[in-house]
This record gives structure tokens, C-alpha cells and sequence, in this order.
């Protein structure tokens, strides 16, 4: 079972960063952005992060897919908090 602190602490840094993510036009900005979840995402609980990536491993870490990944994410961690 994953502990409710740690899908809201998920919640919380990927919300913010996709929020910044997404209105920056600032390249240096994005990537300092993939840099510091893609190191979140090494540490995070890891049943948390399997939920979220269905067992893919570049998940929240390859540039190609990342705002798509962070905006999945933060949609799947509302949806966990609302179902309580």
C-alpha cells in the first residue's frame, strides 16, 4: 500500500514544477525543471512511481515525453487524493 504522505508529497513538488513547466519559455528553466524531477523520481516511493509510470523506466526522465509524463502524473496523484 503506498502511505498518503508520499502521494501527497508527490503531489505537491509535481504540481508545482508542471506549473512552472508548462508557462516557462525559458529553456535553462525547463531543463533545470526535468533535472530536478527526473532526481525526485530516484528517490520517490517506488510503488508510488510504478502506479504512475506502468512499469516504464525512462518515465518522468526522458525529454522527448517529459510534460506529457509530468502532466500525467500530476493528474494520476489528484485522482489518488480525491479517492482518498
Amino acid at each position: 500500500m503506498i502511505p498518503k504522505e508520499s502521494i501527497e508529497i508527490a503531489y505537491s513538488f509535481l504540481h508545482q514544477k508542471r506549473n512552472v513547466y508548462i508557462h516557462s519559455s525559458l529553456g535553462w528553466q525547463r531543463e533545470d525543471i526535468e533535472y530536478a524531477v527526473a532526481s525526485y523520481a530516484d528517490e520517490m516511493n517506488r510503488e508510488l512511481l510504478d502506479a504512475l509510470s506502468g512499469g516504464r523506466e525512462d518515465f518522468l526522465k526522458a525529454h522527448s515525453r517529459f510534460e506529457e509524463d509530468l502532466t500525467s502524473a500530476v493528474a494520476a496523484l489528484e485522482r489518488m487524493l480525491q479517492n482518498g
